[in-house]
């Protein structure tokens, strides 16, 4: 080996002198609570904030590794990563567990304020909704109480805004009003400013969903009120005496507990550009806590979804790549945990837990002007002629090639009832793996249009969704793009004309895939591929409760799936919609809604599960269904061990000889020791029902049209709450008195006069009742409530 010259040797000397004695070129930093910012960042002197941490590693050669010990660092600001922080990772020493906090600890001196309650004062720049007592969220003043056995807000109650009620606060402003959808399409929220010169209530807001509509008149409830602060575990700040007001639960010692509360709406943000991105920062096995509530703030409409977004979170991306979150802990955040927005490339979440989240998970939004003719709400339609017929995004301001694996996602959407697990709009080419994610109020995993596709799904365990809302899924899609519902084109015709047939694919140029999944919802689908859905293939998903539903779209593959308990539900599908369901075992016949016969380009080869049939039978029930399912077949399926939820079949199974292959049945879900030792899993379906069980649902005739109750799913492809109902009009000749009125087949009939209408006999009665008064036909068009006057006893 050659000898190194006099002046290479004496640049090593300088460099290792530099580094002894200043740091610059040291690999390592550490930081610690008890260290101070005059320290060098050795480790036997480290500094105490993150922010000088951050600041010292911005003069260092990179990569940099900063090394957080024990203990709680509170940020006096969002800690903002640019282009100079690239190359540092910041993770948790070996063994310890750093907590990240966008929050302040209270010094306070409690006294008896009156029956129970404690009184402090608290520092004057003190603004926050949300208070924590060791580590634990605590209840905003409310009414009704807190009841964690309530299926809807935790508790809920008619008169939470009643002018009965209202006479109890001396001044409501500051508090919070929340309420359903009427049709159980997540929830709404309204700042209380006031009260009116009658006692009612003032309020703003109401814009947290983006298919609108009047409020649910049950389902509501109001908090920060300080009148209502009378249940242990409740409390009230008063802004203008800076004031805390504190309940505590039973047997708590608030003189050695901690009092935190928050400050900051985004704890760390990674800001660059496409032209400067932020590349290569990682942080690993940290905590973060204490970020802000943002449902005052979640306005955003997204492109006809049903959703609106805030476009922040507890962790903040835009304009980044090469970007890594790993083992990470995000507790109890107000909003969004993890906001992915407009350019970023290749973030990888791994490893992480994301619970009680006040919004969503993990969300990854892109630029609706990336989006070729965006329309942003449901009742938006355009013309062909208009469109521009480029396939693909304008730019590249979106979200791509990203990755969310091996995750623990649960108790999310505390506030906010429109949220999900993992929600993906604008994006392209996003996978989410090995994640388990449950106790949602809504969808488990969202994907809310078909900009740009290119998504995967696979080995996932979702459960326990759809809790507090309605009319949806464990997963759930929209694709309500460019070309849906035209205003010049119907939809049935779109494949079949050569000048059309490209426009279902402009926005979704490629695949989106679920596969290798298990899914069970108990309060709607489990795979629900809603409005325009399209270019999706789904196979190798155990669906334990809910089943599959497609409906309004086109280019859909369904193969080798289980739907346990439950079948495949087509809804109101366009002809020529190339859609395929093959190979699957399902356990009831279909439950299609406004199809025609015969049903896309292939349905065949399914087995109908039944236990008593021991030799395969021909699926005629099936095949009366779809007008195809040639070759299907009604036997046992032969599940080895579906007590235990093993639903691969034995060999000789008939689902074999039909082509159905076995997938593994114990690889759904997180994947890490740590993150497996606390999820939970789905609990498994009971002995299933017959396969050919039916409901009786008869037809009847009304005024010369012919009608039915909805019943089951139906409530669905009329967009109202599963507990309303109606009576949908089959036929409707042109000369019958619904008709001359202006009715249509299809339209769901809700009233007459005064009267609710959910049954066939209830319509009969309710217009009988009318005599020869006047009488308004409430009904549902396009998911829409409309009204008009029929003539009294036309027949």
């Amino acid at each position: 080996m050659k000898q190194p010259t006099l002046l290479l040797t004496l640049l090593l000397a300088s460099l290792a002198f530099a580094a002894a004695t200043t740091g610059v070129c040291a690999a390592d930093l550490f930081v610690s609570p008890m260290g101070s910012d005059r320290g060098s960042g050795a480790s036997a002197t480290p500094l105490a904030t993150l922010q000088k941490a951050r600041d010292a590693a911005r003069s260092m050669i990179k990569p940099v590794t900063i090394h957080l010990a024990d203990g709680t660092y509170y940020l006096p600001e969002t800690l903002v990563f640019g282009t100079e922080d690239s190359g540092v990772t910041w993770q948790a020493n070996e063994g310890e567990t750093p907590i990240v906090s966008g929050g302040v600890k209270l010094d306070l001196k409690w006294t008896t304020y009156k029956d129970g309650i404690l009184q402090a004062k608290v520092p004057e720049d003190l603004v926050t909704e949300e208070l924590f007592v060791n580590g634990e969220r605590q209840i905003l003043a409310r009414y009704p109480n807190f009841d964690p056995q309530a299926k809807y807000f935790d508790g809920y109650a008619a008169d939470a805004i009643s002018k009965e009620r209202a006479t109890r606060w001396a001044d409501p402003a500051g508090g919070y009003f929340h309420a359903m959808h009427p049709a159980m399409w997540g929830g709404f929220t309204w700042r209380i400013t006031g009260k009116d010169a009658n006692g009612e209530i003032i309020k703003e807001g109401g814009w947290q969903n983006n298919r609108g509509g009047a409020v649910h008149q049950t389902i509501r409830f109001v908090e920060n009120i300080f009148e209502e602060l009378d249940a242990r575990g409740e409390w009230f700040l008063n802004r203008q005496t800076h004031t805390l007001y504190f309940y505590p639960p039973a047997g708590l010692d608030l003189s050695h507990a901690t009092v935190e509360a928050t400050r900051l709406t985004t704890l760390i943000e990674l800001r660059g550009t496409q032209e400067t991105p932020v590349r290569s920062v990682a942080l690993k096995g940290l905590t973060l806590r204490h970020a802000n509530r943002t449902v005052m703030e979640t306005k955003e409409p997204l492109l006809r979804t049903d959703w609106a977004i805030y476009r922040g979170g507890a962790i903040f991306f835009q304009g980044a790549e090469d970007c890594l979150l790993e083992d990470l802990l995000l507790d109890q955040v107000g909003g969004n945990a993890i906001f992915v927005n407009h350019y970023n490339r290749r973030i990888t979440v791994r490893g992480c837990e994301i619970v009680k989240a006040g919004a969503s998970g993990v969300v990854f939004v892109g630029d609706p002007k990336a989006a070729r003719n965006p329309l942003f709400n449901y009742d938006q339609r355009q013309k062909a002629a208009d469109l521009d017929r480029t396939p693909g995004p304008k730019t590249d301001n979106y979200p791509a090639d990203c990755l969310v694996e091996d995750c623990l996602i649960h108790l999310t959407g505390r506030v906010e009832k429109q949220t999900a697990g993992v929600n993906i709009d604008l994006a392209q080419s996003i996978t989410v793996r090995h994640c388990s994610i449950y106790d949602m109020p809504r969808a488990g995993i969202n994907i809310g249009d078909g900009c740009w596709g290119g998504h995967v799904v696979e080995w996932c365990d979702v459960f326990d969704t759809v809790k507090e809302t309605g009319d949806h899924g464990s997963f759930n899609s929209w694709g309500r793009d460019r070309w849906w519902q035209l205003q010049d084109i119907g939809m049935n015709d779109l494949l079949a004309n050569d000048n059309t047939k490209d426009l279902v694919l402009l926005d979704c140029v490629k695949q989106n895939i679920l596969r290798n999944n298990r899914w069970r919802c108990d309060h709607g689908w489990d795979i629900d591929l809603d409005d325009g859905s399209s270019n999706y293939w789904l196979y190798n998903n155990l669906c334990l409760n809910g089943g599959i539903k497609n409906r309004e779209g086109y280019l859909r593959t369904n193969e080798n799936n289980i739907m346990v308990t439950n079948s495949f539900h087509p809804h109101v599908w366009y002809n020529g919609s190339q859609d395929v369901f093959r190979r699957n075992i399902v356990f009831t016949p279909y439950k299609p809604i406004q199809v025609r016969k015969p049903w896309g380009k292939e349905v065949d080869w399914n087995l109908l599960h039944s236990p008593s049939q021991p030799q395969p039978i021909p699926a005629q029930s099936l095949q009366n269904q779809s007008g195809r399912d040639e070759h299907s077949e009604i036997a046992d399926a032969q599940f080895l061990d579906p007590a235990h939820g093993d639903y691969r079949v034995k060999p000789g199974s008939p689902a074999l000889a039909l082509g159905f292959k076995n997938f593994h049945m114990d690889q759904f879900g997180v994947t890490s020791p740590r993150l497996k030792a606390k999820a939970r899993t789905p609990i498994l379906p009971g002995a299933p029902a017959a396969a050919e069980s039916k409901t009786s649902n008869p037809t009847g005739v009304w005024l010369g049209a012919k009608v039915r109750a909805i019943a089951g799913t139906e409530f669905s492809v009329y967009g109202v709450a599963q507990g309303d109902g109606g009576v949908v009009l089959l036929d409707v000749p042109a000369d019958s008195a619904p008709g001359r009125a202006g009715l249509r087949k299809d339209d769901l009939i809700q009233g007459i006069n005064a009267s609710k209408v959910s049954k066939v006999k209830e319509l009969t009665t309710a217009y009988s009742a009318a005599g020869n008064g006047p009488i308004e036909i409430r009904f549902v068009r396009g998911q829409k409530l409309q009204s008009l006057k029929l003539q009294p006893h036309i027949e």
